[in-house]
């Protein structure tokens, strides 16, 4: 069987994790959500163990709908008495996305017709509607006119576990709370014997989500309502004994939970609410919570080692604004001076106020308070025997590429933040000393070292690359472990690009609105060129309702370019099954998956020549050079006249091609072309400003058939 777990968008990666712990299979992240395969047994599991997850659902039709009629005519294909007892209760949940269809309450009205009408006839008795606890919950998503019906097996959000009686002005979701809890590695510090602390509970979230995570007791144990529970095909056995060992397991760790948990709040309505939740959620007894500024937090009595955890106000319904950095600056003030040796994670409102704390956080990760985006920012707070030396003076030189650095960040700064560009070059041999190009993804920064005059002696240039990555650190704030450095080796081989990490670690950026994953550590491109950005966007432009083709996809951001851009579909080529998994998760990421995204393992040129189908738009940005086992040698200038003419084979009559590739050296062979192609030579336009001093890192050319007159003798 075939479901989808939806959840909140960042939390993709940790809800894929949980479902593959619980025996799901097949599972692949989306957006906002992970689908997978199993049993309905998996899927029960899911509702009762995921604390990551909002819902889970189970797909029963996908059709066209870019009509009422269509959407009509769609639901009643399903046979709903399957799912739905006549004198059941039903509601119905929409939502929409770059479809004809635009207004969810009238998705879900029609559904609800469709489903009642279909009962009707059947037998002259129809379902109820009850909103709140419906025997069948159905939920429909519409995205660029395809609907997807599913019955919620979760009926209600799955982060309402069930003991929460109150909350504050500005709740923390249960599963965000989970997500914090997870990637600040709670788990782990709560094994090694730690304690948890919040100085800012607020209503308690975070200290009993963290609780009965370290209790073992599963999230929905507390639940009295699922949308199975009321559905047909219910295997009430099988759900029984599923909770009958949930219980067992909470049982046995409720008697060895460890009272660890520490919470504060300057409100004092505030901690007793707090404590009333804690009450309902059985773990008050292993609590302490008092009222105090956070200001004043400090650890606990005998407890070395632990993680303190908050999520601050943001400014925007709780607290002025105007005074929210100096508070943010007073708990990175306490936090450093009173916990050494402790870890910490703090939900900063944005980067602003995440930089007010003044310490430098080891990893951040971008999460969604409801639809507002906020960084997890982690945090090894150094022991007080581990003060940092002081660090030496900047040489003449080094001073000098801090001045240059400056100087193009802020000529760069205002078009940048006019165009929302966030991932962009800073920095490319401005100085023929510092030989290195600067590249920012958004909270990263990438640098990559040229290869140096052969009369630079090594030493000096090992020391000039040092003083990049501290300079570079010190002008955009980044810490050293945000810095992916790429620096090559030098010996009797000549200079190539040393072993890199193998760290699997993908951070989400964004450019043109979409998001992609980059991994900036394991290997030598990051998996987003930005100097194809302009690129990317005529191809986005030139997509409308054609059939596209992206040979040496990489990591398929072309690909996805070209579906927000409205292609009829698209067609994604390379010969790395590594790549294509990358482009496959840039594609879920934005929410373009089903059969028109189709991913093809093959040689490029094998593909064109055993394929027949025609093209309104091809992308082609070949290497410059591959000798893969796989398949022949390929040099782009030697071969690029025949991959080009097999691409106007799978051209339609009015199609275009877009060719680029980075050889510097590269010569277009007109000649060999002409006859087959009107070219443009689109490569000055392609440039994006960043790289002004680069205006030949790509070349770039639209080819079109020429138009032949029908009429012509």
């Amino acid at each position: 069987m075939n479901f989808f777990a939806t959840c909140p968008k960042g939390l993709e990666y940790l809800l894929k994790d949980e479902l593959v712990a619980i025996g799901a299979a097949e599972v692949k992240e989306a957006l906002a959500g992970v689908s997978f395969e199993g049993s309905l047994e998996t899927a029960y599991r899911a509702c009762l163990w995921s604390r990551m997850a909002s819902r889970v659902l189970l797909p029963v039709a996908e059709f066209e709908a870019a009509t009422p009629e269509a959407l009509y005519d769609g639901v009643q294909a399903v046979a709903w008495a399957d799912h739905l007892a006549a004198h059941g209760t039903l509601a119905v949940d929409a939502n929409t996305a770059l479809s004809k269809l635009t207004h969810s309450q009238f998705i879900a009205l029609k559904t609800k017709d469709a489903i009642v009408d279909q009962f009707r006839a059947a037998s002259g008795a129809r379902p109820d509607v009850d909103p709140e606890e419906p025997d069948l919950r159905v939920n429909v998503r519409l995205r660029r006119d395809r609907a997807t019906v599913s019955v919620d097996l979760s009926g209600s959000p799955l982060h309402r576990r069930g003991w929460r009686e109150r909350q504050g002005e500005a709740p923390l979701k249960e599963n965000l709370a989970a997500a914090m809890l997870v990637r600040a590695q709670w788990p782990r510090i709560y094994a090694d014997g730690g304690a948890l602390v919040d100085p800012m509970c607020g209503s308690g979230t975070l200290l009993i989500e963290g609780a009965l995570m370290a209790a073992d007791v599963a999230p929905g144990l507390r639940r009295g309502y699922y949308g199975f529970l009321g559905w047909l095909k219910h295997d009430y056995a099988l759900w029984r004994s599923l909770w009958d060992e949930a219980k067992a397991r909470a049982d046995e760790g409720m008697r060895q939970l460890r009272p660890v948990f520490f919470g504060s709040d300057a409100d004092p309505n505030m901690v007793q609410t707090a404590k009333r939740n804690a009450q309902a959620a059985n773990v008050a007894g292993f609590m302490h919570l008092d009222r105090r500024d956070a200001v004043h937090v400090a650890p606990p009595p005998e407890t070395p080692l632990g993680l303190v955890i908050t999520n601050p106000p943001y400014g925007e319904r709780l607290g002025d604004r105007a005074e929210l950095p100096r508070l943010y600056q007073d708990l990175g003030t306490a936090l450093k001076e009173r916990f050494p040796g402790w870890r910490a994670a703090v939900l900063a409102g944005d980067e602003e106020l995440g930089r007010a704390l003044r310490l430098s956080p080891d990893k951040r990760y971008a999460l969604f308070n409801g639809a507002l985006e906020t960084p997890l920012l982690t945090f090894s707070l150094r022991a007080r025997d581990e003060a940092p030396r002081e660090a030496k003076p900047l040489s003449e030189g080094a001073q000098m590429l801090r001045n240059r650095l400056e100087k193009n960040v802020r000529h760069l700064r205002k078009r940048l933040a006019r165009e929302g560009i966030t991932c962009w070059r800073a920095y490319d041999q401005d100085l023929p000393e510092y030989a290195a190009a600067i590249d920012v993804y958004e909270n990263w920064l990438h640098v990559q070292e040229y290869k140096a005059p052969q009369d630079v002696p090594v030493d000096v240039a090992r020391l000039r690359m040092r003083e990049i990555v501290r300079v570079a650190a010190e002008v955009f704030g980044t810490p050293r472990e945000r810095i992916a450095v790429k620096t090559r080796e030098r010996g009797k081989g000549g200079s190539k690009y040393g072993q890199f990490d193998q760290r699997g670690e993908f951070i989400e950026v964004h450019e043109g609105g979409l998001a992609f994953l980059i991994n900036p550590t394991d290997y030598l491109d990051t998996g987003l060129f930005l100097d194809h950005r302009l690129v990317r966007d005529k191809i986005r432009e030139l997509a409308p309702g054609k059939h596209f083709l992206n040979l040496f996809a990489y990591t398929g951001t072309a690909s996805v370019y070209a579906a927000a851009g409205d292609a009829r579909d698209t067609t994604s080529v390379d010969l790395s099954g590594t790549y294509l998994d990358w482009a496959s998760k840039n594609l879920a990421l934005n929410g373009f998956t089903g059969n028109r995204h189709r991913l093809v393992q093959d040689d490029a040129m094998a593909f064109l020549e055993k394929r027949s189908m025609q093209y309104g738009l091809i992308y082609v940005d070949p290497p410059t050079f591959s000798n893969s086992k796989k398949a022949d040698d390929f040099d782009v200038q030697r071969d690029h006249v025949k991959l080009l003419r097999l691409c106007a084979d799978r051209l339609l009559p009015d199609g275009v091609i877009v060719f680029s590739n980075n050889y510097r050296r590269f010569q277009l062979d007109r000649a060999a072309l002409e006859p087959h192609f009107s070219i443009e030579d689109w490569s000055a336009q392609s440039i994006p400003f960043d790289f002004a001093r680069r205006h030949d890192i790509h070349g770039c050319w639209l080819l079109r058939k020429p138009f032949v007159n029908p009429w012509k003798t």
